[in-house]
């Protein structure tokens, strides 16, 4: 039997909800609620790093290119790995760009690579630069899938409905000069919190099993 929930926080309904806490309907609010919702995952994505974050991405370096892209919406890189030759997943390690230029300052001459390093927001360098087209898993953090009239849903409705609700009021509050602003501060407050800890909770569980095992 499948559990259906009482309540599914949609970009509709969440923007319904704005209304009827700020208890505006002119359109000068109105047509800035898409504003306050997106300022608000913005937010989020700047105080949190949840496992709702987590992404994999899969794909082939290119032989004798040390430039790699990044993919959509990426943040943090968590840890990056690739296959060899033999089939073997072998580690890619951090280090900084300047390590990587030291490094392999020669980025035409080829072999395995050892070490990543962000370039910017959009691409990775890899040293050495790959001498065959590995395939490459990279685990990071991403900026959820915004939400939209074409995207309803996303990790945040359906996980942290509180803290888009409230995040959405605070972020209306200097548009329209309110003096809400503590009350919904609050509660967002607290609903980012208890995902924090939640959060801590699952990591301290996973530890506690790579320990075990």
């Amino acid at each position: 039997m499948t559990n259906t929930p009482s309540f599914v926080l949609t970009y509709n309904s969440l923007t319904l909800a704005v209304q009827q806490y700020l208890e505006r309907q002119d359109a000068a609010v109105v047509n800035q609620i898409p504003t306050f919702i997106t300022l608000c995952e913005f937010e989020i994505a700047q105080q949190l790093k949840t496992l709702g974050q987590l992404q994999v991405v899969t794909t082939n370096m290119s032989a004798g290119n040390p430039v790699l892209a990044k993919p959509a919406r990426w943040r943090k890189t968590v840890s990056m790995t690739y296959t060899n030759s033999a089939g073997v997943t072998q580690p890619i390690f951090l280090r900084k760009l300047e390590y990587l230029f030291n490094y392999w300052p020669n980025t035409t001459n080829t072999a395995p690579p050892a070490f990543y390093s962000d370039i910017d927001y959009e691409h990775w360098q890899i040293a050495p630069t790959p001498d065959q087209p590995y395939a490459l898993t990279a685990l990071f953090y991403e900026r959820i899938a915004p939400l939209s009239s074409s995207n309803q849903t996303n990790w945040l409705t359906q996980y942290a409905p509180n803290a888009m609700l409230y995040g959405t009021l605070l972020q209306a509050m200097p548009f329209l000069k309110n003096d809400q602003r503590q009350i919904f501060q609050q509660k967002y407050s607290e609903a980012i919190t208890a995902l924090k800890t939640e959060d801590e909770l699952r990591i301290g569980d996973r530890q506690t099993v790579a320990e075990d095992s």
